[in-house]
């Protein structure tokens, strides 16, 4: 025979009495899909049909195809003019299986040109105050944009062209098949930008009358032509960054005899551009295990003084890569330092003025290799011969093996915690652009977050292996929370176009970054997240992946179906905010009649009488009862609580019946918690519950986010302790990024918070390097937090 399994309702454990009266109502049992869209719906109506090209696993498929275009290029600075003067041909093979008529080149410069489609779409407002650099957005004298001079076949005829912006394009003489190759020549010249640099340009010393140049998009570039979009030539309007194909360089740069020239690729010519004392130490660069000085700082100063009519030609080879940039300048200190990296060296430099000392000689090559390190471990090997940092006037960016980055110290070389913790954060940011777009090929014209994201991520775990607690402004779910508590109208999904994002930093970087941290800690786990996300790195490393490639080998290699998580993070600008309504706290019914009836004397013993039955004990002097005890029977003196023998023969009876583990379900304190929970942000989530035991003990629960799969808005969950529970807390540990915690307790807890108190504002707090801001005894600063790093 079998026994129900009675529940009795109580209010045990004590911290929770008179509290759960409070509850709000229980929710329905039924727990049915809500109406609207599902948000563990598949994601298969939206991400590309599979093919040969692209499979359903995320690989790149048997019939996958990417385009080449390789260039010899010879390139003259100008210093004088702050100009540059070109010319190029460049090889296009036809890797396809189509026919091309035409092919497209990217002429970047023109965002910066006077009648630029930037400009004309840039919105504007006029400020009481404003700064002459606002103005200038305004009111654009800068004659900028490539001055395309002559575009010809290898025969020297010229080839018809048409530019449109940004794009132009070059009509073949006859259509291109797929397995040739077309060769084109271009010459072209234009004015570098200084006072507006957008991702490249240069900047002016007052002091030494020197220009330090950084070039970037300085050569018509091919637009890539794939299977997945054929031609992309989405205009540059700015914020959307490059698509470009693989090929091998060639770059031959003139620039004035005293200057030094670093780029991407490897020095063909060290020979004939350096001293013999130069060559020296770039020999002993190799097998140093800290930076050496190729160029001192005493020979840098010496050549700010020095104006060589004299120039130089530095020539550089780059093998399989998809951009080419270069710096300049009579200022530069240079270092170096080989590491090896699975076996194969890398050549971590450094090129800076002496304005970015300390921090730039004790940090920048550090840095490049630590970043190496880290982002090879967890992705491909770094496969170029160099990786080199350059501080200048762009505060990072990033292109092949070469990159541009901020932070310069006070001028008496002292430095806050930001200057500081800012430049070695996008150092990393912008080394670890090699690995994400650089050598994973994707689309940042299209999509700013596979590469911005991704390498946002990467930067945080390796920020944490340089310094333990290193204060990374990207990476933590908490830090995304203020963005994510933002209104809807203010946000846009993380799979929004690079050139429609409303807060593109947020956006871009902090919350794919977040995501992808969220993933990895607390939806899959380290070791099935590592896996596949290097998975994901190898399979498209040197090719171009789409978001789709990248949601299905994340699903593919770990087991794990995202779609739920890639819906809401990347499609949606719903938001992590769960809500713990109520708790219920039972425990089962033993039927054994000495403890049950001694629970509910307890039970009775602890209630509070009514008001009514208080003021009846004084305003009532006797009742009837008490005045004629003639009425009193067999109940005014039975004790409904006292356990007598039916009570025990009932017991034993209902014992043997029960089967012997059934009977051991009984002896044992067992406590039961029914939880209501709401899902107020829409974001679903996993839910992480701690629980804080009688005694003050803890325990975390983690329950999968499918447990809303059935339910997207609310369910309940019934929790069994071996113990009394007296306090509940939604994700104690922030993993979620909850943007509303005052809902996460029960009992509720209040929020802590503080106001501040003042007749004025405090100043503001001093460099603490700077002696003036020591004083004996006082405590050590704590850090500044940093500002955020990462191109633009």
């Amino acid at each position: 025979m079998r026994i129900p399994f009675r529940l009795l309702r109580t209010c045990l454990p004590t911290a929770l009495c008179g509290l759960l009266a409070l509850a709000g109502p229980r929710l329905a049992a039924a727990q049915t899909t809500n109406s609207g869209t599902d948000k563990f719906a598949q994601l298969e109506t939206l991400l590309p049909t599979p093919n040969t090209y692209r499979t359903a696993s995320g690989a790149p498929g048997p019939a996958y195809w990417q385009q080449r275009a390789d260039y010899d290029i010879h390139v003259t600075l100008d210093d004088a003019k702050q100009a540059i003067t070109g010319r190029e041909t460049v090889t296009y093979t036809n890797q396809s299986p189509d026919t091309l008529p035409y092919l497209w080149v990217q002429l970047d410069q023109n965002v910066l040109a006077k009648n630029s489609i930037t400009a004309a779409t840039e919105v504007s407002q006029l400020q009481d105050r404003m700064t002459f650099a606002a103005l200038e957005t305004l009111l654009p004298e800068f004659d900028g944009g490539f001055k395309v001079e002559r575009v010809t076949g290898r025969d020297g005829k010229a080839l018809h062209t048409v530019t449109n912006y940004t794009m132009m394009r070059i009509d073949l003489p006859t259509p291109l098949r797929p397995g040739q190759a077309f060769a084109f020549n271009v010459q072209w010249h234009y004015n570098v930008n200084g006072t507006r640099p957008r991702r490249n340009g240069y900047e002016y010393f007052p002091e030494d009358k020197n220009y330090l140049y950084e070039i970037a998009q300085w050569y018509p570039r091919m637009a890539v032509y794939s299977d997945n979009q054929g031609w992309q030539h989405k205009q540059f309007l700015g914020s959307g960054e490059f698509a470009l194909p693989f090929g091998d360089y060639r770059v031959s740069i003139t620039a004035p005899a005293d200057h030094v020239v670093g780029a991407t690729g490897v020095l063909q010519n060290a020979a004939q551009v350096l001293s013999a004392t130069q060559l020296k130490r770039l020999a002993a660069a190799k097998t140093a295990t800290k930076p050496v000085l190729i160029i001192t700082p005493d020979e840098a100063v010496q050549n700010e003084g020095s104006r060589a009519t004299a120039t130089k030609t530095w020539t550089y080879v780059a093998k399989n890569v998809r951009d080419f940039a270069w710096v300049s300048s009579r200022k530069f200190i240079w270092d170096a330092m080989q590491i090896k990296q699975d076996g194969q060296p890398v050549l971590c430099m450094s090129y800076y003025p002496r304005e970015g000392n300390p921090l730039w000689g004790k940090y920048s090559t550090e840095v490049v290799a630590h970043t190496i390190r880290s982002y090879s471990r967890r992705t491909i090997p770094y496969q170029y011969l160099v990786a080199i940092s350059v501080h200048g006037p762009i505060g990072g960016m990033e292109y092949p093996m070469l990159c541009f980055n901020g932070g310069r110290p006070e001028k008496d070389g002292t430095y806050s915690a930001r200057t500081k913790y800012g430049m070695i954060g996008v150092i990393i940011h912008e080394v670890g652009h090699n690995f994400f777009p650089m050598m994973v090929n994707s689309d940042e014209r299209q999509w700013s977050w596979m590469d911005e994201g991704l390498n946002s991520f990467l930067q945080y775990l390796a920020e944490q292996e340089w310094e333990r607690n290193f204060p990374s402004r990207i990476g933590e779910p908490a830090s995304i929370v203020e963005y994510m508590r933002t209104d809807k109208s203010l946000q846009t999904p993380i799979m929004t176009n690079s050139e429609s994002v409303l807060q593109f930093g947020p956006n871009a970087y902090a919350k794919p970054a977040t995501a992808l941290n969220i993933l990895r800690e607390t939806v899959m786990g380290r070791e099935l997240f590592d896996h596949a996300f290097k998975t994901y790195a190898q399979r498209w490393a040197y090719k171009h992946p789409a978001p789709a490639d990248f949601f299905r080998t994340i699903e593919d290699a770990s087991a794990v179906d995202l779609d739920w998580f890639w819906r809401g993070w990347f499609y949606t600008t719903d938001r992590c905010d769960i809500s713990l309504e109520s708790v219920k706290a039972y425990q089962p019914a033993t039927g054994n009649p000495v403890v049950e009836k001694a629970r509910q004397q307890r039970a009775l013993a602890a209630a509070a009488p009514s008001v009514s039955t208080q003021r009846n004990a004084q305003d009532i002097a006797k009742t009837l009862v008490e005045e004629k005890p003639e009425l009193k029977d067999f109940y005014n003196a039975f004790d409904p609580l006292a356990v007598t023998p039916a009570d025990q023969q009932r017991y034993q009876a209902y014992l043997a019946a029960l089967s012997p583990e059934q009977q051991k379900r009984l002896g044992g304190p067992q406590y039961f918690y029914e939880l209501a929970l709401r899902n107020v942000g829409g974001l679903v989530m996993p839910v992480i519950l701690q629980l804080t035991y009688a005694d003050n003990t803890k325990e975390v629960q983690t329950i999968p986010a499918e447990i809303w799969r059935k339910n997207n808005a609310q369910v309940t969950k019934i929790i069994v302790t071996q113990q009394p529970v007296v306090s509940f807390v939604l994700d104690p540990f922030q993993q979620t990024t909850d943007t509303d915690v005052s809902n996460n307790a029960f009992p509720r807890q209040p929020a802590a918070s503080r106001f501040e108190l003042f007749e004025q504002r405090l100043p503001a707090a001093p460099n603490p390097m700077q002696p003036s801001a020591q004083t004996p005894g006082s405590p050590r600063p704590t850090q500044e937090p940093r500002p955020v790093g990462g191109s633009r």
